[in-house]
Formats: structure tokens, C-alpha cells, sequence
């Protein structure tokens, strides 16, 4: 993965910030599924602005597929792209690239992939990362399957294909038995919905209802969108399957504890969203509590860095009793190609998408509050900002523990020697980033922000944490093959 952006108007931290890779919506029972599908992606948008994809079905054309690169807001309005998906019945699919391969993708690696059966035809949408993806297509290709994609989740068709079961459900089924890792999936065939989960539940899943029809979704942001009610999430390791109104919960997998991914509470989800029974704002704003009982400070004002700083910034306010203010503003009409990106307007970096309210921060002891630390050249433009302004001192506060491990689950992340959390300290990286004071809130506390009152059982997590902790609850087959070396019991 590049060190900085190649534009210098791309999204502010796009470069320096984990990236969930996927987000996947589907509704059935609904005249114009494509309408809602397209809605509810625009809602899952934070998941993935690279690409997206719409798949429905008519009984009298068939399925019909659309992919684009781009905003779904872009892409997927005009009637004249709408028209060609037709049908109430649909799933959609939004993405990021995987690290290395910005910019190079294949619209043959958006999703939904679709195969055509003996038995019929099914699409599916994926959000997660297969952890033995590379074992699996090589076996595959040795057995003469033919792979379009560069994708992990297009081996899930081809075991599908292989499946000698007589539904479309029993063959997804099938398919899933053979993974290892983090999937939530969303599949239709020419009557039925389905969703599932991973034995773990490590990616989210939710249900809904509307009217006679129902949507399953990656965030209840994206019900709230269209209108549908809450039903409930759908449980780790539970699949669904809807037909005619009618729903059909089975477990394919053996018994597993449940361990979701924290991070969705920390950054992933949007914070409009329910996760795991909780508000994913509450969540953040007790972290920001957290915080300020952990690593207090005297300081002058508490401002976060826009957006996701902005819960656990008034969290940590309140509980210090110290003034929030929005110090940092984003720009949020920033374009990305109005101007030529000369070398001089590289060098601008953060300063062309956020902005310090100078007569806020003059003289002012400021404690920053960010949701992670992953490379740190964010952190270390944004101090340079607010110094420049003439604040005092300056002061980060992080609403997550060291971002020390590589998350191979379905989320963008740097490889470990590039994460500032696996070659420092917590000392040497206040001094690298060169602020009077670097704190990070513990597992513990962050833990106990998510509603563990007692922290995490260190036995059994509560949750995926990998990317803090290094102890993966799936072995990442693929990667121990390329030579990754997992935690030692000395660290």
C-alpha cells in the first residue's frame, strides 16, 4: 500500500485509517427492489466508495446485473441505469480495493458475483475475507474451475457449482463449510433471499421488515434509510433464508462462542447504527468516558479530529469537565480533480481538507481525540496544524488500544511492519508524532465502554480484537503460508 495519497484531494485519511472493505444490503418483496437497494447501499456508502453493484430479478427477463465503479449517489440514480433492473427482488454490494491494488481493479471484482446452476441461477454479496481463499482457488483451478475474478469470494460459487445438493440454500451451505474466516452473506436465488453469518459473527448482519418484504443489511442505518422496522440481527452462525413471506432460520456450522469485531464500535459502523444491542454512538461517547478516567490531563479545551473523534471527544469532555470545542472543521465540499496536483498542492496534504479554528486554539492546552493510530502521518500533520494555529500544548487521546496487528477479516490494513503500534512504544510514539502527551484508552476500558463491565475475559474474548491484541480466533491459513508469524506467548 502507498505511503500517501496519489491525488491530494482523495478522502481525508484514506491513507492512514483501517477501511472496512464491504457493504451489502438486499430486500425481497418489494415492487422496484433496485429503488431500495440502491438506497440502502448510498446508506452503507462508508463501507466502501470504490465500487458497487446491483443484482435483481424479474420473473419474466431473468436476473439482471449493473456494476460501477464510483459513489452509488452517482451511479445508481438515473432511471435510465434503473430501468435495467427490474424485479422485487435484489441485493447489492458496496467495496473498497484490498491494499496494493487501488486503482488497479476489474469491474469483474465488484460484487455481487453471479453463477447460473443446473438448478439456477444465484447471486451473491459478500462482506468479510476468506483466510484460506488462496488454498481453496488453487484447489479449484487444479479441478478445472475457471475464475473471472481476483476476489476471495468468488470461490464461493465455485464450491456452490461443486455442491452435489438440490437447493440453491443447501449448496450455499455447503460452499460455507468449506471457508475459513469472516463472512456475512447476502444471496439470492429466483424466489428466495438469504442471509448468513460465520460461526464468530465477526461482520455484522441485520434484518428487517417493510411493509410485506424484507431486507437484510450490514448496519440498521441502512433499514432506518428506506423506512423498514428492526427486526433483529441475524446470530452468528444462523442462516436465513425468505420465501413468500415466510422465514427459515437453520445453523450450519458447529456451536462457536460469538466474537464480533469491536472496531465496528470504534470506527467501521456508522454511529447512527445499532450493533450487537447497543448504539454505536453510546458506545464511542463512553469511550471518550473511559478515556478521561485513564489518561486525564489539564488542558484548556477537548477537540475532536472530524468525524469519528467527535462521540468519544464529547464523552471525554464531559467526564473532565474540561470545554469541547471543534477546533478541527472539515471541508466538505472539497472536490478532487478542480485543480492539478502539483507538488506544491501535495504538500498542502491534510491542510486542503480540514481547517483550525485559529481564534479557538491560540494559546490553548488542547486535547485531541481520534479513534485510531495506524501509520501516524495523519497524527503528525494534524499536530504540525495545530501548533501552527498557536495552541500551547497539544495532547492526543485515542478512542482505541495500539493498532499493533493486521486484521485479515475483511479490512484494509497495512501489513505489521508498516503499523507505528508494532515498532514503538507508546513513548516513542508520542515522541515520533511529537505531542506533549500520547494516551490510548486500554482493551479493558475499551471493553467496558462496550457494555463488558468487567473488561474483557482474557479466557474467552468477548469480541474480535485481533488488531490490538495479535490473538486471532481464526488461524489466517493464507497468510501463515506467505510467511506471516503469529504472536508468541512472550508478547
Amino acid at each position: 500500500m502507498r505511503r500517501f495519497p496519489a491525488h491530494p484531494f482523495e478522502p481525508l485519511n484514506d491513507w492512514d485509517k483501517l477501511k472496512e472493505e464491504c457493504g451489502i444490503f438486499g430486500v425481497i418483496g418489494l415492487a422496484d427492489a433496485a429503488n431500495f437497494v440502491a438506497l440502502g447501499l448510498h446508506a452503507l456508502q462508508h463501507r466502501g466508495q470504490e465500487a458497487g453493484g446491483i443484482v435483481t430479478y424479474e420473473a419474466e427477463t431473468g436476473f439482471h446485473s449493473e456494476r460501477r465503479f464510483g459513489y452509488v449517489r452517482d451511479k445508481f440514480t438515473s432511471s435510465a441505469v434503473m430501468n435495467l433492473l427490474p424485479g422485487d427482488l435484489g441485493i447489492g454490494h458496496v467495496r473498497y480495493s484490498t491494499a496494493g491494488s487501488k486503482g488497479t481493479a476489474q469491474i469483474r471484482d465488484v460484487q455481487p458475483f453471479f453463477g447460473e446452476f443446473a438448478i439456477g441461477g444465484c447471486a451473491i454479496a459478500h462482506n468479510g475475507n476468506l483466510t484460506n481463499a488462496a488454498r481453496l482457488r488453487k484447489d479449484l483451478i487444479a479441478r478445472g474451475a475457471i475464475f473471472q475474478s481476483s476476489s476471495d469470494s468468488e470461490c464461493i460459487i465455485h464450491l456452490m457449482a461443486r455442491s452435489l445438493q438440490k437447493t440453491q440454500a443447501e449448496r450455499l451451505k455447503d460452499a460455507l463449510r468449506l471457508v475459513e474466516g469472516a463472512f456475512s452473506v447476502i444471496a439470492m436465488t429466483r424466489t428466495k433471499l438469504m442471509g448468513v453469518r460465520d460461526a464468530l459473527g465477526v461482520r455484522p448482519l441485520v434484518l428487517g421488515r417493510l411493509g410485506e418484504g424484507y431486507v437484510l443489511a450490514s448496519e440498521t442505518c441502512a433499514l432506518d434509510i428506506i423506512g423498514a422496522e428492526f427486526i433483529r440481527e441475524i446470530e452468528p452462525g444462523e442462516m436465513v433464508v425468505i420465501e413468500n413471506g415466510h422465514i427459515e432460520s437453520s445453523r450450519p456450522f458447529p456451536h462457536a462462542k460469538g466474537r464480533s469485531c469491536i472496531f465496528e464500535q470504534v470506527y467501521f459502523s456508522r454511529p447512527d447504527s445499532i450493533v450487537g444491542g447497543r448504539s454505536v454512538y453510546e458506545t464511542r461517547r463512553q469511550i471518550g468516558v473511559e478515556l478521561a478516567l485513564e489518561s486525564p490531563v489539564d488542558a484548556d479545551l477537548v477537540c475532536p479530529v472530524p468525524d469519528s473523534g467527535t462521540p468519544a471527544a464529547i464523552g471525554f469532555a464531559a467526564q473532565s469537565g474540561i470545554p469541547f470545542g471543534l477546533g478541527i472543521t472539515r471541508n466538505q465540499y472539497m472536490g478532487r480533480t478542480f485543480i492539478e496536483p502539483t507538488e506544491q498542492i501535495r504538500n498542502m496534504g491534510v491542510r486542503l481538507k480540514l481547517n483550525v479554528n485559529r481564534a479557538l486554539i491560540r494559546g490553548k492546552r488542547v486535547i485531541l481525540v481520534d479513534d485510531s493510530v495506524v501509520r501516524g502521518t495523519t497524527s503528525r500533520k494534524i499536530k504540525d496544524m495545530i501548533l501552527d494555529a498557536g495552541a500551547a500544548e497539544v495532547h492526543f487521546r485515542i478512542a482505541s488500544p495500539p493498532t499493533a496487528w493486521p486484521c485479515f477479516y475483511g479490512v484494509d490494513t497495512p501489513e505489521r511492519s508498516k503499523l507505528l503500534a508494532a515498532t514503538m512504544t507508546e513513548d516513542e510514539m508520542r515522541d515520533w508524532i511529537g505531542v506533549d502527551s500520547l494516551k490510548f484508552i486500554s482493551l479493558d476500558g475499551l471493553y467496558r465502554a462496550a457494555g463488558e463491565a468487567k473488561g474483557r475475559d482474557n479466557r474467552s474474548p468477548q469480541y474480535c480484537d485481533a488488531c490490538f491484541s495479535g490473538e486471532y480466533p481464526v488461524i489466517p491459513a493464507d497468510k501463515l503460508d506467505e510467511g506471516f508469524e503469529m504472536k508468541t506467548a512472550a508478547e
